[in-house]
């Protein structure tokens, strides 16, 4: 299997398409199959539970099929899709930047990349302390 290439990487670190520091990014292959699944299914929204049934999967769904529970996290916006993540995972994973990519695969059962023979992953990095304190100042 080959890799694919993050192409949102800087010598600084992966950045937001507008060019600031994000919580979220993604490569050009998963905006690509973000770009598919709007086209059958018009808004959606990405969910980074750490579950257990399809593993750490990011999730994608109709943005109006899923309910925001009330310890989730908006880590931010990527192709107008909103990214989420639950609480306990926020807590966990607040230090890293999450990449969306894209593997040949299955997506998760109920997640809308499911039978296009390729999946969201979730990849990340870790913020250096100087970004760390350029997001908490924003937030």
């Amino acid at each position: 299997m080959q890799n694919s290439r993050i192409s949102c990487v800087s010598d600084e670190g992966p950045i937001s398409a507008d060019g600031q520091l994000a919580r979220v990014v993604a490569t050009d292959a998963a905006r690509a199959l973000i770009a598919d699944i709007k086209s059958d299914h018009g808004d959606i929204l990405f969910h980074q539970s750490g579950g257990c049934c399809d593993g750490s999967s990011p999730m994608c769904y109709p943005k109006d099929d899923f309910l925001i529970g009330q310890t989730d996290v908006k880590l931010g916006e990527v192709e107008k899709a909103e990214v989420w993540i639950s609480g306990p995972q926020f807590e966990v994973w607040k230090h890293t930047q999450l990449i969306l990519d894209v593997v040949p695969g299955r997506g998760g059962m109920f997640s809308l990349d499911n039978g296009r023979e390729r999946r969201f992953l979730a990849r990340s990095r870790l913020f250096t302390p100087e970004e760390l304190d350029a997001l908490d100042s924003k937030e």
